[in-house]
């Protein structure tokens, strides 16, 4: 297998083995606890780094679209996350330094993502969370925040869990109103 083989074959969340790593079969059982833990911690960390300028948000917009569909996040899921990104970089942009780069930091849990968006600001504020942006934000996202960092870095957090159950074909098809006969009537 080449490693682009082995790249594009990747389960989501998963890691290949490295050198000195206990295959699949010498794992050993896991406890509750341990198990736990794995789901919590993230897997991986993807960060994007481009010029503070407005031009490039599409990137970012199809960065988290990417990601998001990675760890199997509905179409209106990825969706929100991609509209909040933007609304969180347009909030950001207005204070970055011209010049200076806008970075972007996606940590992939099991069934959730957090997304870190920062600039580095002339005279850096936390964005207020009494706008109407803000409501906008934490709608999408669902966990949102802000700080500020050193070097004058102001930053948004936006976390979003994935839908926890999920529906089989025969649950969708019972809730759009459709029963299990034909639909056809007799006449």
């Amino acid at each position: 297998m080449t490693e682009d083989t082995a790249a594009t074959t990747a389960v989501p969340g998963q890691r290949d083995p490295g050198p000195g790593d206990p295959g699949p079969l010498d794992a050993g059982p896991l406890d509750a606890g341990t198990a736990q833990a794995d789901r919590e911690k993230p897997q991986d960390h993807v960060t994007v780094c481009m010029p503070a300028e407005g031009a490039y948000l599409s990137v970012l917009r199809t960065a988290t679209a990417g990601l998001a569909a990675r760890l199997d996040f509905t179409l209106d899921e990825i969706e929100d996350l991609r509209i909040a990104v933007d609304e969180a970089c347009a909030m950001l942009l207005s204070q970055a330094i011209p010049g200076t780069n806008l970075e972007c930091a996606f940590d992939l849990g099991a069934d959730e993502m957090t997304i870190t968006v920062s600039v580095t600001a002339a005279e850096p504020h936390i964005p207020a969370r009494d706008t109407f942006a803000w409501t906008v934000l934490s709608a999408l996202a669902g966990t949102v925040d802000s700080r500020l960092g050193a070097d004058d870095l102001v930053s948004i957090v936006l976390r979003k869990h994935r839908e926890a159950a999920r529906s089989s074909p025969s649950d969708i098809s019972g809730s759009s109103g459709i029963s299990g006969s034909s639909g056809t009537r007799s006449g």
